[in-house]
């Protein structure tokens, strides 16, 4: 079966074509600036040069028809026809307490996905705009969503709860969410495949560092709180969000600055964090390069940054009463050795002994970078998001087909 996963923003859509015989992606590629002339299609196949396509391209439909005429092209796809695609998976960031775990797409789905836009007003109506592209070019094709949230659903209230009003929460569902579940679900359970043993047995801490980041304590295959809130924006300081802060900042700046909240909301979204404090960027492989030439700024962000996450591992760890691994993830916490040594230097008072060694090999496989005796393992764990959302919608469309009495293979 070929399973295309979808990531539809608001002017961008990135795909991945897998075959699951094999559970491979045997195509990769975006589309970029969606609405405009000059639009972007890449498009990449194993062993082969990229490809790149400058086109008009004003909607979501037309992108992704441009991919489909793209994956079945004579000489840069990978399909003899579009028929030869099985079912369509999407990423979909906000599923609010509607959703636990993924399920096929049907009107009352999409009803529900749009209910919910005033929690995620920034990606769920670009998901929309993607499922409903798809249904344009695929009418007969079965579709899945994949909700970022759905993982973080098994939170007990202690947890996801805010210490407000609670009519605020029987009204409004003003409560932690939380955020990359899909990716704090993958890599949980290959750390457990890792280390042996069975997921429901384990105390794991999942660090997923990428531009936006989060932490997760997960107990026995099951997330028990995240860093993440009822946004992306509570937690860790990330590349350009704040993370946590004094909810009286946010009043005290619109008197100080006569600010709007709209603009006080894009300070705390797009001008904070590693931008705000380094001055520099909000990569941290510039970070870390400017922090070696002696760059201050670029010092205190790298530190502050990195002191946060040990704080989340710290509280974590006392709120399952221990661990067993700590899991580095994501596009910093599988690349930046150097981050992850500033965080664990700092962790031995759990038994954390960090091997350097091991530490600065890079692999695409998982892997532990502490010694044998560490009495907690950490471990670096490649994400890989869209498989699993591929596995999703391959589990949820098979179990469909066997329920209608049709026989199935690959």
């Amino acid at each position: 079966m070929n399973i295309l996963v979808i990531n539809a923003g608001s002017s961008s859509l990135k795909y991945q074509l897998y075959d699951m015989k094999t559970e491979t992606a045997i195509a990769t590629g975006r589309v970029e600036r969606i609405g405009m002339d000059s639009s972007i299609l890449t498009h990449e196949v194993a062993h082969q040069p990229e490809v790149r396509e400058v086109s008009e391209i004003l909607d979501h439909t037309t992108a992704v028809k441009k991919v489909l005429d793209m994956l079945t092209h004579r000489k840069f796809g990978v399909l003899r026809n579009i028929s030869d695609i099985q079912a369509v998976g999407h990423r979909v960031v906000h599923g609010g307490e509607s959703f636990s775990e993924s399920v096929l797409v049907d009107a009352k789905v999409k009803l529900e996905i749009r209910r919910l836009f005033d929690l995620a007003p920034l990606h769920n109506p670009a998901h929309m705009m993607g499922i409903a592209a798809v249904e344009e070019n695929l009418p007969h094709v079965p579709q899945a969503v994949v909700f970022d949230t759905a993982f973080h659903q098994s939170m007990p209230p202690t947890s996801y709860l805010y210490a407000i009003p609670t009519v605020l929460y029987r009204k409004h569902k003003i409560r932690r969410y939380g955020f990359h579940g899909t990716s704090h679900d993958y890599v949980s359970q290959r750390a457990a495949e890792y280390l042996g043993k069975p997921l429901e047995q384990l105390k794991l801490i999942t660090c997923h560092i990428g531009n936006g980041a989060s932490c997760t304590a997960i107990l026995h295959g099951k997330s028990f709180d995240t860093s993440m809130g009822m946004t992306p924006l509570e937690g860790l300081m990330m590349g350009t969000r704040s993370g946590d802060l004094d909810p009286a900042v946010v009043p005290y700046t619109i008197n100080k600055e006569e600010l709007t909240l709209n603009e006080v909301n894009s300070m705390l979204n797009k001008h904070s964090g590693l931008i705000a404090i380094s001055g520099v960027s909000s990569d941290m492989r510039e970070i870390v390069e400017a922090m070696n030439d002696g760059n201050d700024n670029a010092k205190l962000a790298f530190d502050m940054y990195t002191y946060r996450i040990r704080k989340y591992i710290g509280a974590y760890i006392a709120a399952m009463d221990g661990a067993d691994a700590i899991i580095f993830t994501a596009g910093v916490g599988e690349n930046s050795d150097v981050l992850r040594k500033a965080v664990c230097e700092r962790l031995t008072f759990f038994g954390v002994q960090l091997d350097e060694a091991k530490n600065a090999i890079r692999s695409p496989e998982p892997r532990k970078i502490t010694t044998d005796d560490s009495a907690v393992s950490v471990l670096v764990v490649p994400t890989n998001e869209e498989l699993l959302i591929a596995r999703d919608t391959y589990r949820l469309v098979l179990t469909k087909l066997v329920g209608q009495g049709v026989e199935t293979e690959g």
